[in-house]
């Protein structure tokens, strides 16, 4: 039978397998609380209570039960992408069975269920059945993983052309090895040059000529675009065939990579069409709690740096007489400018002769102090101000001056896009190591 007629009955069969037994190993866990809490030698925890009968716990133990099984499924565990990721499921049993804890208690204390149910007794269920339900989904891991059941599972992936990210996707896959997914091998487009037999270790599946017949003899289930310069009516031939011989169709979005992840459908009068929606983090709630964020983060700030400050402002002084505070104007959010504040570490003069210059390691415009402050970016430190009057926030990209912006916003694809959020005192980028001499356009990527 092909594998991609067995894959989704195989995926159903072992999420309504996992599904059943996680009802019963739940109920297991509960009864095991139970047990603990009402008739163990630790039932003396806290204020000992009255024992209520099983009969009479029992449906509180099934509606927990049924609470829990929700919980699990409310934060995605029962996702076929999940059935040889161990670890991920256990993550997710982590979070539901704490968000379980809550939405028990609060429940029983709302409609005050009788008998009343004990906290120490839920406290110890969560530990009993994330226990329990850690062992048997591990054993359900081990027995699916060495089974037969687990190849049907992988499904076979051809790459149509090849490309850097392409290179990217095999790496990927053949590093995780929870991916349900076999790169089987590369069609052969008019544009591929190199075939990558090196890390595929197989050779080529043919040629895009021979599409049809390759998706038959090799029984293909998901087919992958990667070549960039394919043309639209080939595209189109591609998805019928795919379409005529059930094979999943995708591609490697090389051409707008940057802004995929944010595509959406939307319609205008009626009209279908497929665009760039706002950001999640611009959204009314994320705003306000970003905000919130950044001023209880520059007021600590403010108030833990003092002391640093007014020290390196008289080493400052003291080595190169002038204003201790730097100014510049530099690009925020929507391309606005504002004043960025800095303790100043290069000489008054640096750009006199020069103008508008990037710095780089061992400028030799830099104070000798100047030199320590930026390696351990302490120059940065009054940026707090800026973070406090909404200038700038605790996380972002780093802004840059405007004379830069106007260079690399013609070098550099997607450039400006980073500015529709407020610049940061630091970012995904920095914490990457991606400072100082390092690549701008890695730079930008990670800050988009």
């Amino acid at each position: 039978m092909s594998s991609k007629r067995s894959y989704p009955r195989t995926q159903r069969f072992l999420l309504l397998l996992q599904l059943g037994g996680d009802i019963f190993f739940c109920f297991v866990g509960l009864n095991a609380g139970y047990w603990l809490r009402f008739h163990s030698a630790i039932r003396h925890v806290g204020v000992e209570p009255d024992s209520p009968s099983y009969p009479v716990y029992l449906p509180l133990l099934l509606l927990g039960s049924a609470f829990l099984v929700g919980s699990y499924n409310y934060l995605g565990l029962y996702d076929a992408r999940l059935l040889l990721r161990p670890f991920r499921s256990a993550s997710i049993i982590l979070r539901s069975t704490f968000f379980w804890f809550l939405l028990f208690l609060s429940t029983s204390l709302i409609f005050k269920f009788e008998p009343p149910i004990s906290r120490i007794f839920v406290a110890f269920s969560s530990i009993t059945s994330f226990g329990v339900m850690l062992a048997w989904r591990y054993g359900f891991y081990r027995w699916l993983a060495a089974s037969h059941l687990s190849e049907r599972l992988t499904q076979r992936v051809a790459l149509i052309g090849w490309s850097d990210d392409a290179a990217k996707l095999v790496q990927a896959i053949s590093a995780d090895r929870g991916h349900p997914y076999d790169i089987y091998g590369v069609v052969l487009t008019l544009t591929e040059s190199n075939p990558p037999l090196g890390i595929l270790n197989r050779p080529p599946l043919g040629h895009l000529t021979d599409l049809e017949q390759i998706f038959d003899q090799h029984l293909i289930d998901i087919a992958v675009v990667v070549d960039p310069d394919m043309p639209r009516n080939t595209m189109l031939e591609i998805v019928g065939l795919c379409e005529r011989k059930y094979v999943a169709f995708k591609m490697i979005p090389s051409f707008f990579q940057t802004f995929v992840s944010n595509l959406h459908m939307q319609t205008i009068s009626g009209v279908p069409i497929l665009g760039v929606e706002q950001l999640r983090i611009l959204g009314f709630s994320a705003v306000i709690t970003k905000r919130t964020m950044d001023i209880v983060g520059a007021l600590v700030g403010l108030i833990l740096s003092a002391p640093i400050i007014a020290v390196l402002a008289f080493l400052v002084k003291r080595e190169s007489p002038g204003p201790v505070i730097y100014r510049q104007t530099r690009t925020g959010r929507n391309g606005q400018p504002f004043t960025i504040y800095k303790l100043r570490s290069m000489r008054i003069d640096a750009e006199k002769d020069t103008g508008a210059l990037w710095a780089v390691s061992g400028d030799p415009r830099r104070l000798k102090i100047g030199a320590f402050m930026r390696e351990w970016n302490l120059d940065e430190l009054p940026q707090f101000w800026n973070i406090l009057i909404g200038d700038m926030s605790l996380i972002g990209p780093r802004p840059e001056r405007p004379e830069l912006i106007t260079q690399f916003e013609i070098k550099i694809p997607h450039y400006n896009p980073r500015h529709e959020v407020r610049p940061g005192l630091t970012g995904w980028a920095q914490v990457n190591g991606l400072r100082g001499s390092t690549s701008l356009s890695e730079r930008i990527r990670y800050d988009l």
